[in-house]
């Protein structure tokens, strides 16, 4: 069998992408922040759902900034959050003062398990924070009923969910709020970049305060945030800081090219979501789980997982993926289960992983190959072959 040269991620940078950058630059003279940010901001509101959208400089500064304004808002106290999630989130909760609350995964989903939320909550809880992992929609009906009736406000990570559907409303526009990423690998790209969005409006009012280093001029409606205005003495009104903020200002060409990959992102999700269905189907069931709920699913990789009885098949799995030239990450989303990183201890964090059963398994036994709109359908074949024959 050949060697597939299979990537990780895909140059979604196309010709047309360039040409309205080149055409941005050779017509305007403004480039840091401006009217094309705020065009993007709005039709991104528009095509997910929501009134307001906030662009920042990464997925991890939407993360930083949220939480941030949450504490302004709700004051610190536990935010829960998952072991199976990217770094930033864990580190947002933790440098803005918040206690990580750790609760164990649903298999099917990969996001927070429902039963774990509900014994977690607490009187000191001030959001629970789940991450959509990789494409897959992790909301049902039950859990927002849960957080609904506890007065929970629910932060929703959808990073690598672009476009991901919980029934008829896309997944970051359903909790209070929620935060993209355009990183250069994910559905779409601004290069870096992200995106915090809400239909709060003294939220996105604060979080567009805190993004541009807390000046209060960032504002687009300054009645929202009158509260905070008291903070200030004997200051100019062009330099007034009301409240601890950021330089997480995006630019104009960041907003350029997402205007431009926006248009395109429905129909490479639907090939995206076409092409995990044919990996999921293909893969031999008594070997790799494939049971997760892929409805709505928006894919941003393929999900492969052994199961824990044919664990010591592991370094064969390995082994083919290297030897057809399939690049892949184990652990899946985030390198795998956060409880075992470095950097909880230089915060006083120190949890055993393996209580975390479901996350435990996916970081030993779970990994995720690149999906994307031109993957050939008969890779996906040749893979399935390949890894299936590994039991045998």
């Amino acid at each position: 069998m050949n060697n597939f040269r299979w990537p990780l991620i895909q140059n979604n940078i196309t010709d047309g992408d360039k040409t309205a950058l080149v055409k941005h630059i050779m017509t305007s003279d403004r480039f840091t922040q401006g009217e094309k940010v705020k065009k993007f901001e709005q039709e991104w509101s528009k095509w997910l759902g929501v009134k307001h959208s906030i662009f920042v400089s990464s997925g991890s500064a939407a993360n930083f900034l949220t939480l941030s304004a949450l504490r302004d808002m709700a004051g610190v106290g536990e935010v829960i959050v998952p072991p199976l999630t990217w770094v930033s989130d864990i580190v947002s909760v933790i440098e803005n003062g918040f206690t990580p609350v750790f609760v164990d995964i649903n298999p099917e989903t990969l996001a927070l398990d429902y039963e774990g939320v509900k014994k977690a909550i607490t009187k000191n809880t001030k959001a629970v924070f789940l991450t959509h992992i990789l494409g897959l929609n992790g909301l049902n009906v039950q859990f927002l009923d849960l957080l609904k009736k506890q007065k929970i406000p629910l932060i929703e990570d959808a990073c690598e969910s672009h476009g991901a559907k919980m029934g008829s409303k896309k997944v970051g526009s359903i909790g209070f709020a929620s935060n993209f990423s355009f990183y250069y690998g994910h559905h779409m790209t601004t290069v870096e970049g992200g995106m915090v969005c809400t239909n709060d409006p003294e939220f996105a009012q604060l979080v567009r305060i805190k993004r541009g280093h807390g000046l209060l001029r960032e504002s687009t409606d300054s009645a929202h945030l009158q509260k905070h205005l008291n903070n200030s003495k004997q200051v100019y009104k062009e330099f007034d800081f009301p409240v601890v903020g950021f330089n997480f200002r995006n630019n104009e060409l960041g907003a350029v090219l997402g205007l431009n990959q926006l248009k395109r992102l429905d129909k490479n999700n639907a090939q995206r979501t076409l092409r995990l269905q044919r990996f999921l189907k293909g893969l031999d069931k008594k070997t790799y789980f494939t049971q997760y709920h892929t409805k709505g699913s928006s894919s941003y990789a393929l999900l492969l997982q052994i199961r824990s009885e044919k664990s010591s098949l592991k370094s064969q799995v390995e082994k083919v993926l290297s030897d057809l030239g399939v690049e892949y990450r184990r652990g899946m989303s985030g390198g795998g289960n956060q409880l075992r990183q470095g950097f909880l201890k230089t915060r006083g964090i120190d949890i055993d992983p393996t209580k975390y059963v479901n996350t435990e398994q996916i970081h030993q036994n779970g990994f995720y190959i690149g999906n994307f709109p031109s993957l050939p359908m008969k890779w996906i074949d040749q893979l399935c072959k390949a890894l299936n024959e590994v039991a045998k």
